[in-house]
């Protein structure tokens, strides 16, 4: 990633006049190794700060917004209907580790339905191994009311 910034730095690195691109004299502050490392310290930042708001800019609009009680319904009743946690993320603007989240805390999926489990899991991942509630099939509980369980080999 470059900008202005990070190529005049780059040039001041290589001991070359950003503006002319003619060697800086051998004497110049620039030639010293604690200056160098300095420069390089802060292409390293810039670098960094300019990936993080590159990968923030690819999240859904929703990110870290607080969910509403209507959101919630909405998000409840359409997995209820059959909607994948995949395409309920897409439709509410959030990750998938969020909507799963938040169906767990709804108590309408089992931590180990989670397709997200031990770290993000883009929507496109887990499209190819998204189940939605309506193909699992109902297994009686201890208590005798049906629980949901994905089909063989599926989380």
């Amino acid at each position: 990633m470059s900008s202005p910034a990070i190529d005049i730095l780059n040039a001041l690195i290589q001991g070359l006049d950003p503006h002319t691109g003619e060697p800086l004299p051998a004497e110049s502050v620039l030639q010293r190794v604690q200056v160098l490392r300095a420069l390089l310290a802060a292409v390293a930042a810039l670098e960094q700060t300019a990936a993080r708001a590159q990968r923030r800019a690819q999240l859904p609009d929703n990110v870290g917004n607080p969910w509403s009680e209507l959101e919630e319904t909405q998000l409840a009743n359409g997995f209820r209907a059959g909607e994948s946690p995949v395409d309920l993320a897409a439709k509410h603007r959030r990750t998938l580790r969020a909507i799963e989240a938040r169906l767990e805390r709804l108590g309408l999926l089992r931590p180990e339905q989670r397709l997200t489990r031990g770290g993000f899991t883009s929507v496109g991942e887990a499209s190819s191994r998204a189940v939605s509630p309506r193909h699992r099939r109902q297994v009686p509980h201890r208590g005798g009311r049906p629980t949901r369980e994905s089909p063989a080999g599926l989380p």
